[in-house]
């Protein structure tokens, strides 16, 4: 991303975007009560102002939260001070740069509500064996739908599958869905699992 984008997402998070989306996704709560992972580190790329990482550490997890808006990480952290959890590390980082070296051994990486691909494959070579991978990013549809209104920022379908190409699919679906929020999003769902 350019300059301007990380100032276009913090000019986003102060002015109050996504503030109402304090819930974790309701994707991975169903599927964390069905994991085993063999480490409790996680991985939360383009975390925002860190629902789920809020989630996975009040779960037990040690989680890197990282994203390109320093003001949603800021947000995130006072979140995380306010509700006494310390097992969160906030990292500005301009995904299109790629996951720095450090960041590896993980029982959990996930993507939520953010398109990259290649990033994901990426991703997925951090996990120990066992671990898992979790993502849900807004599909393309021709039905009116909550989200991003370019295509650019929706998977095709089956793009998301293809990130899950070198681990166990467990589970991968694309459709309409409710949000929390009573509002309908077309999205493409995966969980996977690293078996060697």
């Amino acid at each position: 991303m350019s300059n301007l984008d990380r100032k276009k997402w913090d000019m986003r998070y102060r002015e109050g975007a996504y503030a109402e989306r304090s819930h974790p996704s309701v994707w991975l709560v169903e599927c964390l009560a069905m994991m085993q992972p063999p480490v409790h580190m996680a991985l939360d790329l383009a975390c925002g102002a860190g629902r789920n990482s809020l989630y996975l550490a009040s779960q037990g997890y040690d989680v890197d939260a990282v994203d390109i808006a320093a003001t949603a990480l800021l947000q995130g952290s006072q979140a995380a001070e306010l509700a006494s959890i310390k097992s969160i590390q906030w990292i500005e980082q301009d995904l299109d740069d790629g996951l720095p070296d450090e960041l590896s051994g993980y029982g959990l990486v996930i993507m939520v509500r953010y398109l990259d691909i290649a990033l994901l494959r990426e991703a997925a070579k951090r996990l120990v064996p066992g671990g898992y991978l979790l993502a849900e990013v807004h599909l393309q549809s021709d039905q009116p739908v909550a989200g991003p209104s370019s295509a650019a920022f929706r998977a095709a379908a089956g793009e998301l599958r293809s990130a899950g190409a070198d681990l166990e699919i467990i589970d991968y679906s694309e459709g309409l869905v409710l949000d929390p929020d009573g509002s309908e999003v077309a999205l493409a769902r995966l969980l996977a699992q690293k078996t060697e």
